[in-house]
């Protein structure tokens, strides 16, 4: 029987690092939604046309074309054993949607690990970030910062701070995705299903509370 996970974390939880490492230790494909809509999009797909026309027109993809893409990703060889998702689902109602979906693989959401961290240790790791023009290169204020202010160490390009690191881009990001994602924790905890893991921690910590958590939900 497969195995299937659901990984959930605000912005700067280092959500991407962690699915990388938990996927690659338990040998189950990482399915970034984010990655699956870009690849569809540039391959243009069936399904990545569908969802330009919507984008395009500055609507919401709906949740049907979505959930097709990650049922044509799941029948897919490597997913056999089971997969980690990753931005999907956002919402119960898309919750509701994977639980039958995959019934047609014979699985089930076996565990959701969620990255607690802090509004304002959020706010910290992402609001200090400062790229290199040349070649985007990434510096922080706080936990990378370089030899020179404003000056990339690499390449000696200047450092500017995109839109979406600045404080108040930050700050906004952050109350969304909370207000948005709160009613898919809470339908993931009442379900018994949510595995909480505290973010603040170093990376290699967070991996191994991860992995121990997953290990009681197999």
């Amino acid at each position: 029987m497969s195995t299937y996970y659901v990984l959930l974390g605000p912005p700067g939880a280092g959500k991407g690092t962690q699915a990388t490492a938990i996927s690659k230790t338990l040998g189950l494909a990482h399915i970034s939604s984010g990655d699956l809509f870009r690849e569809h999009l540039k391959n243009q797909t069936e399904l990545g046309i569908l969802a330009k026309g919507y984008i395009e027109r500055g609507e919401l993809v709906p949740d049907d074309v979505t959930i097709a893409m990650i049922r044509d990703r799941l029948s897919q060889a490597d997913c056999q054993p089971g997969a980690l998702l990753d931005g999907f689902p956002r919402t119960t109602a898309q919750a509701d949607a994977l639980a039958e979906m995959l019934k047609e693989f014979d699985g089930q959401v076996d565990g959701v690990p969620y990255i607690r961290v802090l509004e304002d240790v959020l706010i910290e790791r992402l609001g200090g970030r400062w790229t290199c023009r040349a070649h985007g290169h990434v510096f922080h204020e706080k936990f990378n910062p370089p030899a020179q202010v404003g000056e990339c160490d690499i390449d000696g390009s200047e450092l500017y701070q995109r839109e979406d690191d600045k404080a108040e881009t930050v700050i906004n990001r952050i109350k969304v995705y909370f207000q948005q994602t709160m009613p898919l924790i809470e339908y993931y905890r009442e379900a018994g299903l949510l595995l909480e893991v505290d973010g603040a921690q170093a990376i290699q910590q967070v991996t191994a509370d991860l992995l121990a958590a997953l290990s009681t939900a197999s």
